[in-house]
């Protein structure tokens, strides 16, 4: 019985990130997203509650499987971004889920937020053993990691944009991810030697 719920559940959220990246909240529809899943509507609002706490659980599940595939290494935040660039590749639905999180639920949850002050403390200490360049705050530093790494999936005509996820050619890719592997590598080296 229970490996049948997880089974169900499992179905369930694939289902719905499926649905909520291509709709957003608003436009997602629990019937289709029942229908996908080969499972009894009911069970959704049994397992997950409404609506926006299925998209909460479908959230969630995509962090954590985005910290386990992609994890977070201060000592290589070059190596995080490049990490990074190529979990989107392989999931371009992820950046567009986040995005429709972003315009319809702003703000941070507390599984998000706990994550990036977990990263946040881990730059900063590394700023201080004198590791990473302490010029730019610690936030803005992962900020700009963040940003760099997922700045062409989001961008007008980059590789999300495509109805496949992925139109860009191999080739293009790695130009992008070796830029942005690059750009990290410069806003994270160490401090200069010169300055006091």
């Amino acid at each position: 019985m229970a490996r049948d719920s997880n089974a169900t559940k499992a179905r369930l959220l694939d289902a719905a990130f499926t649905e909520f990246a291509t709709y957003g909240i608003a436009g997602a529809r629990v019937d289709r997203i029942a229908e996908t899943a080969q499972a009894n509507k009911r069970l959704i609002y049994v397992y997950y509650g409404n609506k926006e706490q299925l998209f909460d659980a479908v959230l969630q599940r995509a962090l954590e499987t985005g910290s386990e595939s992609v994890p977070f290494d201060v000592d290589d935040l070059p190596g995080y971004a490049g990490a990074v660039f190529d979990h989107l590749v392989e999931r371009p639905a992820l950046m567009r889920l986040v995005l429709w999180k972003q315009l319809e639920r702003p703000g941070s949850t507390d599984a998000e937020s706990s994550s990036y002050d977990g990263k946040i403390a881990a730059v900063r200490r590394a700023q201080e053993a004198g590791r990473i360049d302490d010029a730019v705050p610690a936030a803005d530093v992962l900020t700009l990691v963040m940003g760099l790494s997922q700045a062409w999936f989001g961008a007008v005509g980059g590789p999300a944009a495509g109805a496949a996820g992925t139109d860009w050619a191999a080739e293009r890719l790695a130009e992008h991810r070796a830029a942005v592997v690059e750009s990290v590598r410069r806003i994270t080296a160490p401090p200069p030697a010169d300055r006091t």
